[in-house]
């Protein structure tokens, strides 16, 4: 493959090292955008596990207010303003037990999604394939906690509390008369999310690059920097290659400086023997090896 280089000259590259070369650039490129997308993640970790608009009462509801995993907000017919129950320093004060649960498992996923940031500062340490082979385990381990607190979660709408807002009919994974706030939507995004990031982390741990080794020349090195292709070797390049290979010299033929030069295609007789001009008879060509 040729390229234009500096100053107008025609540059010729390997194309596997043209691969080689753009696959570590997209590979760091995927890798700075896994790293933005992990740190939006945690985001959405925490703004779950803090914002208590999981479900809430919709215009059909019997009550008004709304529920998180470890808040309780109704709003009292008398003055309007909004009551709110559950502390995290006091589990007794959560609703139910499923709601406890649900609380305890998104907290170990923020703690795990937080475990991801802190280990990619182990980058300037170790190796960034075992640094990728520990966030992916993490992140599968924080998405699988959101969905568990998401499922329990769910199996706790039989509480009385929640049937205040959100009716009779609401129950085990059926909100009733409520409905999903932006809260538990997010919730889902976020596992989505956990999955599809450790996924990329498990391909970027494992995906590696073969190095090429270098062509070797066809002569040893001793003539061409490059490699050859045999069959486009001609004979002067060959025999040339040859010669400088084996260290072997030119030789060139010199006439032999007489007085008389001889045709090299003339036959001798015993006349040209006895001629005044040549006293005796000798080569007319004679190999010197310069």
């Amino acid at each position: 493959m040729k390229r234009l280089g500096s100053g107008g000259t025609v540059e010729y590259a390997d194309p596997g090292h043209l691969h080689t070369t753009n696959f570590i650039r997209n590979s760091k490129a995927i890798g700075v955008l896994w790293g933005v997308f992990t740190f939006c993640f945690a985001i959405i970790n925490v703004v779950v596990f803090l914002q208590p608009q999981w479900i809430g009462d919709t215009q059909n509801s019997k009550g008004t207010g709304y529920f998180g995993l470890w808040s309780a907000c109704t709003v009292q017919p008398s003055g309007g303003h909004v009551e709110c129950v559950g502390k995290l320093d006091d589990f007794d004060s959560i609703l139910n037990t499923a709601f406890r649960g649900a609380t305890i498992l998104v907290a170990l996923s923020v703690i795990a999604t937080m475990l991801c940031i802190c280990c990619m500062l182990l980058c300037f340490f170790v190796s960034s394939s075992t640094v990728f082979h520990i966030v992916a385990w993490l992140q599968l381990i924080s998405g699988c906690l959101l969905l568990g607190g998401i499922l329990l979660f769910s199996s706790g709408f039989e509480d009385p509390e929640v049937r205040k807002v959100c009716g009779p009919t609401a129950r085990m994974f059926n909100v009733g008369e409520c409905g999903l706030r932006w809260a538990y939507i997010l919730a889902i995004l976020g596992v989505l999310d956990a999955i599809v990031l450790s996924a990329l982390a498990f391909v970027l741990a494992t995906r590696h690059v073969k190095l090429q080794p270098q062509p070797e020349p066809i002569y040893g090195g001793s003539m061409y920097k490059g490699q050859m292709n045999p069959g486009f070797v001609n004979e002067g390049a060959s025999v040339d290659g040859s010669r400088k290979s084996l260290n072997l010299q030119p030789v060139m033929l010199m006439p032999h400086p007489d007085a008389e030069r001889y045709s090299e295609f003339s036959h001798h007789t015993a006349r040209s023997k006895s001629s005044q001009y040549r006293a005796h008879y000798a080569s007319s060509v004679q190999n010197f090896q310069l």
